[in-house]
């Protein structure tokens, strides 16, 4: 049985949700978005592996994905839990929809729906991925020399978040996690380290919310190619002035389309 994950519950409803974040973040990183998935329903926030209150987890991607779907089964197991009579629907950004969408192919079972933010099913080309590879066992590297902090810094200094105000940047809690467990992340489950899931997208049988931000063109092209990979079940969503972490930087947007996207699939 997989180690459940560190997890911080709020809410209650009809409608559960379990949540990934991203890289260097915590369960605690989802600021207004969060909170408008509580009122409604059940949110169980997850701390990634070698994050958080999981940040002794040693996980590859695999692993990580059965961690998700055990973690979820144990909530429906718990006294307060609306996961035991509605299966939740899960939530990734970029790392964690990485880990999400290793999940939901994992067991596709345990989960309502999928929400992808700012993601990719991996390099598909083998030359870029060796040295995506490289990069990110040197970037490992990197953080154990300088420390978390300074790293934490450093990262949140990428022109990938130059539209995310500091203000909704959680620095203060990005910097609770180690070195150790943020390069052992890496080395796991970075995107060098994942193959690539392109051409298993169409297996997916759930229904499918794809989201970017229109400021993030990488990602939002990656995006619509993975929603058409996927197919008639999969819907892809821009939200207009945001970038990468699009949930942080336009909650109230974001909000509006996971709620149209969930108020539709619930019929």
């Amino acid at each position: 049985m997989p180690t459940p994950l560190a997890a911080t519950r709020t809410g209650a409803g009809p409608h559960p949700v379990v949540l990934v974040h991203g890289f260097t973040q915590t369960g605690r990183c989802w600021g207004p978005l969060g909170d408008s998935l509580a009122l409604r329903g059940e949110v169980l926030a997850l701390d990634a592996p070698g994050h958080g209150g999981s940040g002794e987890l040693r996980l590859d991607l695999a692993d990580a994905a059965a961690a998700i779907a055990a973690t979820a089964a144990t909530a429906a197991t718990a006294e307060r839990a609306d996961f035991r009579t509605r299966r939740p629907l899960l939530i990734g950004y970029s790392m964690g929809a990485r880990m999400a969408l290793h999940a939901v192919l994992h067991a596709p079972a345990a989960f309502s729906g999928l929400v992808l933010i700012s993601a990719t099913p991996g390099i598909d080309d083998d030359a870029e991925r060796s040295e995506r590879r490289r990069r990110d066992d040197a970037l490992a590297d990197h953080i154990e020399a300088v420390g978390c902090a300074q790293f934490i810094d450093e990262w949140l200094a990428l022109p990938m978040f130059a539209t995310l105000p500091a203000s909704a940047a959680h620095r203060d809690e990005r910097v609770r996690n180690s070195a150790a467990g943020l390069a052992a992340s890496l080395r796991l489950a970075g995107t060098g380290r994942q193959a690539p899931l392109w051409n298993d997208l169409a297996s997916i049988d759930l229904p499918v919310l794809v989201l970017t931000g229109s400021l993030d063109t990488k990602f939002d092209a990656i995006g619509r190619r993975m929603a058409t990979a996927i197919g008639a079940n999969a819907v892809a969503r821009t939200v207009d002035g945001a970038g990468h972490t699009v949930h942080l930087e336009a909650p109230d947007a974001t909000a509006r389309a996971l709620d149209a996207w969930i108020d539709a699939i619930s019929g």
